[in-house]
Parts: structure tokens; C-alpha cells; sequence
């Protein structure tokens, strides 16, 4: 198995313990050809070039590659048919010495992914990113089984567990570090499961969060209804339980479905570190339970008493990004958000969103926006865009809605339209699909081929592509390449700005990384905030792909 070199993501993924690399990528793409691509800094000075250099060793001597050199990060080249060989980037600042990046042994074989082997034939359902080892390297969580039981009470939603959920850590290279079985207690659906990989304390290494339980709690009919939980964090090195604190309780919930509902996610409340938050209900009463970086409770606050209007605003998920401008992260529920210090900050009253999503939608106005897709029917704005700011609505589709389902998407697709555009369909039954371009003109009311494709940056140009099914498209429904297996990360954590996938197949993770040449420029799109803490909760709840604040 070829490694790939050069990453590293030592925290949340959110800040990085050194200065970060170059990320350096290589792929073999022909007998005698490969691509690589590395990463741009934000602090990278204009005028910054780059060379591809090649040797015959892991340590050179190293000469220039038969490639263009010059202020782009890819770069298409030839190498030797079935000799080893190995490639550096060299990085030449304006009035500084050059620096040259690790190098990276090119793949024997032609492939268009790298493959991560389990310890186990499952598929995986979840996989996060961290370093575990502290080698400055991004390694992976991986949870399996691919087994998901929803708590909502109804034939064909709610089924008794199979197995217990494991969470195992594998190095960059394939190597596994640990296992962690999370136990009977903890029931096989995302909602009792939430995980976190960060480095919270800040030591180099990443940790894992996640929800615990004690002993076999089950009733006979397999459900969870007692018992003691608790929020507990795993040394990222072994995979032993650190610390480990209450999880918030049972208590003012009056059903299972609604008692079962669990998240976690990470926020930067003092605008350096990033602190835990431990989040219980979506449906009804919601209770929100931050931590310090030392996990120290910071603040709570529920749903209810002053709160109340609050209850069941809650979505599948959690973003964390500074809407108000003051460099410290406020908390979108779903259709109610919180200020950095616990307290309400507005309330949109509309109800729980399946689709929930923030980012810079219009460049035409000041900062960021919400898209939501309504569960809840509504006369009109059940798919809408609000201020991120106040919650005040935007835009708004005008006629009735039945129950909006899923993830939904927004990318920029449309190299016409300016600013992100906005997908979300009904569940079967319901009135159709809509898509919207930034400003609220709608584009067209077509069924993309599923009710959650997903948006990424892949091509070369500034625009997106989606996948719909295994399928990439570019818009409007020309295949560019395909995806085997379930999509379950997207994130630029390797090369340029471009996204990896990581797709689970059976017993394996496959990473996928673009091999289409660009011109375009653009820094790590990790060093955004809403994006880099927008891949640290894809572990948890539904799977929204990340975003930019900017």
C-alpha cells in the first residue's frame, strides 16, 4: 500500500500543534505519469512558487521533474515506468530561503484512491480525522458496523441492536492503533451514538468524545431506557477512557424517541480554543451542556422555563461559527441559535429542520446565512435562507410544504448564478423539489436524483460538482466520474484546495483526492473556521458537508 505523505492535522481538525505542511499528494496516474498537488497557506506571501522535484531515494539527491513549475499547487508529470520513485515540492517565498516539503514515494500502480484495509469485514458508518500518535500525520476514527436504528417508535425505524458499536483508530498508513467497544448500553442509530475527534486540551494529540453507558442496561425488548451516561473522552494514543463526566439527563422528556436523541460538537466560545458541547433532544426540550478545553463544565442551558419558545427547534446536527463579529463562536441548533455564552440569541419558531446549513450563501450582502429545509409543513418558508445573525428570514418558497426530508445541498453549482445555491425535496408525498440560487430566484423545481447529493470541490474551476447516488456530475447533469460504496467524510485534508471522499466499502476506507490539473490558487480551505468545525462534527447526527465562512 503506497502512503501517502505530508498531512497534518493535529487537532479538532480545527488548529494545527505545528506550523502545517504542504500536504503533498501524489498519484500514479499512467505507466509513466503522475499528478501531485500540495497545499497553499493562508500566510503564504504573493509571489510564492513552487517545484516539483524528483528522486530515485527517500532522500534524493533530488532534481527538477519534467513539470511546469510556478505559483499553481498540482502539477502533472512523467516518472519512470516501474522504477521507484519519489517527489518533493520546493517552496520559493520572495526574499526568503527555499524550503522543501517531506517527500512522497509515488504509487507503483495506477489507482484513483487509497486504500485503508479494517481490522473488520463491516462497513464503516462514521470516519473522523485527528492525530492520534502525535507524529503530526492525520490518522482516522472509524466506527463500525454500518447499522443504524432510529428511536422513533414506528415498524421500520426502530429496530433492536445487532452488535455494539466499535470505534477504531488506524494510523495514516493503515496500521491500527486501538479498539473501543462502546457497549450495550449505547444503542446501534447515530442519535445514541454521537462521537468527537479533537485535540481539546491542546497536547498534539487528538481525543475522542463520545457517549457512554455502564453494564447491559436493555430491556427485553432491546430498548434503553436506564441506566447510568456519561460523556467520555478517549486518549487518542490508546484508547482508554481519560476523563469522564455526566451525560445530560432523562429528565423532561415523556418519550423514548424524544429522550434519545443525542449530539456533540466543538466551538471556539473564547474565539482561541476549541470547547466541547454535549447536546441532548431535537423534538422537545433540548439541553446544552459546553465544556472548557480541561472539561470543566463552562455553562448549561435547556429548553425550557424562559427558554421554553426554544423546544423543538433543534435539527440533526450542530454549526459552530462567529455570526455576530465579535471572534467568538455562536451555536445554530437548527431554528434557534445560542450566543457564545449559553444565552438565547434568536428563534426562528418554525421547527425542527432536516436540512440545515451555514455558510456565506450571498456575496451581494453582508455576513453569513442559513438554509433550512422545514420538517414541520409550514404555509409557506419551509425552505427558506435566514440571517445567521438575527434569524430573520431572507427568502422563503411561497407555497405550502408537507415535510422536507434529509440533508438537502448547497454548493456552487451554477457558474451563472452568484453565491451558493440551495436543494432540498420533499419525503414521498409531498410536493416536489426546489432549487434556489442565492439571491431566492428558483432555478428549477427537477428531482438531482436523491434528496441529499452531496457538493464538493473536485473539478477546476471555482464551482462545484455533486454527487447524486455513486454518480459526479457537473451541472447540470454531465458525469464526470463516480464514487463506489457511502460517502462518510469530505474534507481538504490532502493536496490543494480541492476535497478528498472517503467512501466506505466493505472492510475497507477508500480516500479519494482529485487528479485534474488547475490554475486556480486557493489556501487551505481547513483554515476557515465554519469549515474546519464543520468536519469535526461530520462523526455525529446526519452527514452535512462543510462550508465556508468566507
Amino acid at each position: 500500500m503506497a502512503v501517502w505523505g505530508g498531512f497534518i492535522l493535529a487537532t479538532c481538525p480545527a488548529a494545527v500543534a505545528g506550523p502545517p505542511d504542504r500536504a503533498l499528494v501524489v498519484l500514479r496516474t499512467g505507466p509513466a505519469q503522475a499528478f501531485a498537488s500540495w497545499r497553499l497557506l493562508g500566510a503564504d506571501a504573493p509571489g510564492t512558487t513552487f517545484a516539483v522535484e524528483l528522486a530515485e531515494r527517500t532522500e534524493g539527491p533530488f532534481r527538477a521533474g519534467p513539470a511546469p513549475t510556478g505559483t499553481g499547487t498540482n502539477a502533472t508529470f512523467t516518472v519512470p515506468a516501474g522504477k521507484r520513485a519519489y517527489v518533493r515540492v520546493r517552496v520559493q517565498a520572495p526574499g526568503r530561503t527555499p524550503e522543501a516539503s517531506p517527500s512522497v514515494a509515488v504509487p507503483a500502480r495506477a489507482a484513483d484512491h487509497e486504500s485503508i484495509p479494517l481490522a473488520t469485514k463491516d462497513r464503516a458508518q462514521k470516519a473522523g480525522l485527528g492525530d492520534f500518535d502525535g507524529d503530526g500525520r492525520l490518522d482516522y476514527l472509524v466506527k463500525t458496523p454500518d447499522f443504524n436504528t432510529d428511536p422513533y417508535q414506528r415498524p421500520g425505524y426502530w429496530k433492536k441492536s445487532e452488535d455494539t458499536y466499535k470505534l477504531t483508530a488506524y494510523r495514516h498508513d493503515g496500521k491500527k492503533l486501538w479498539t473501543y467497544d462502546m457497549g450495550w448500553a449505547i444503542e446501534e442509530g447515530i442519535w445514541y451514538s454521537p462521537v468527537i475527534v479533537c485535540d481539546l486540551d491542546g497536547d498534539g494529540t487528538a481525543e475522542v468524545f463520545c457517549k457512554a453507558g455502564e453494564g447491559d442496561p436493555r430491556e427485553p425488548t432491546g430498548h434503553v431506557r436506564s441506566g447510568s451516561e456519561w460523556l467520555v473522552m478517549l486518549d487518542g494514543r490508546t484508547g482508554q477512557v481519560r476523563q469522564r463526566r455526566p451525560w445530560p439527563d432523562r429528565e423532561g422528556f415523556d418519550d423514548y424517541n424524544y429522550s434519545s436523541r443525542n449530539l456533540m460538537g466543538i466551538a471556539y466560545l473564547d474565539g482561541k480554543r476549541p470547547h466541547l458541547l454535549v447536546v441532548r433532544g431535537t423534538y422537545r426540550i433540548i439541553k446544552v451542556q459546553a465544556y472548557t478545553p480541561e472539561l470543566k463544565p463552562l455553562w448549561y442551558w435547556e429548553a425550557s422555563g424562559p427558554s421554553e419558545s426554544y423546544r423543538g427547534q433543534g435539527m440533526h446536527g450542530l454549526h459552530a461559527v462567529d455570526v455576530d463579529g465579535d471572534g467568538k463562536d455562536e451555536i445554530i441548533l437548527g431554528s434557534a441559535a445560542l450566543s457564545h455564552d449559553g444565552k438565547p440569541l434568536w428563534n426562528t419558531r418554525k421547527g425542527h429542520p432536516d436540512v440545515c446549513y451555514v455558510a456565506d450563501f450571498d456575496p451581494a450582502r453582508p455576513g453569513l446565512e442559513v438554509f433550512y429545509g422545514l420538517e414541520k409543513g409550514q404555509p409557506r418558508g419551509g425552505v427558506a435562507l435566514h440571517d445567521a445573525r438575527t434569524g430573520v428570514e431572507i427568502w422563503g418558497n411561497p407555497e405550502k410544504t408537507v415535510h422536507v426530508h434529509s440533508q438537502g445541498m448547497v454548493g456552487d453549482i451554477i457558474p451563472e448564478e452568484p453565491g451558493i445555491e440551495c436543494y432540498a425535496g420533499e419525503a414521498k408525498g409531498g410536493t416536489g423539489w426546489w432549487l434556489y440560487a442565492a439571491s431566492g430566484k428558483l432555478i428549477n423545481r427537477e428531482d438531482l436524483g436523491e434528496l441529499a447529493p452531496k457538493a464538493i470541490y473536485w473539478l477546476d474551476g471555482p464551482t462545484k460538482v455533486y454527487v447524486s447516488g455513486k454518480k459526479i456530475y457537473r451541472w447540470p447533469r454531465q458525469e464526470v466520474g463516480e464514487f463506489p460504496g457511502r460517502i462518510v467524510a469530505i474534507a481538504d485534508f490532502l493536496g490543494d484546495w480541492r476535497e478528498e471522499v472517503i467512501v466506505a466499502m466493505d472492510g475497507e476506507l477508500r480516500i479519494y483526492t482529485t487528479t485534474v490539473p488547475t490554475e486556480r490558487r486557493r489556501p487551505w480551505l481547513m483554515e476557515d473556521p465554519l469549515y474546519r468545525n464543520d468536519v469535526t462534527m461530520q462523526t455525529m447526527g446526519y452527514f452535512y458537508p462543510p462550508q465556508l465562512s468566507r
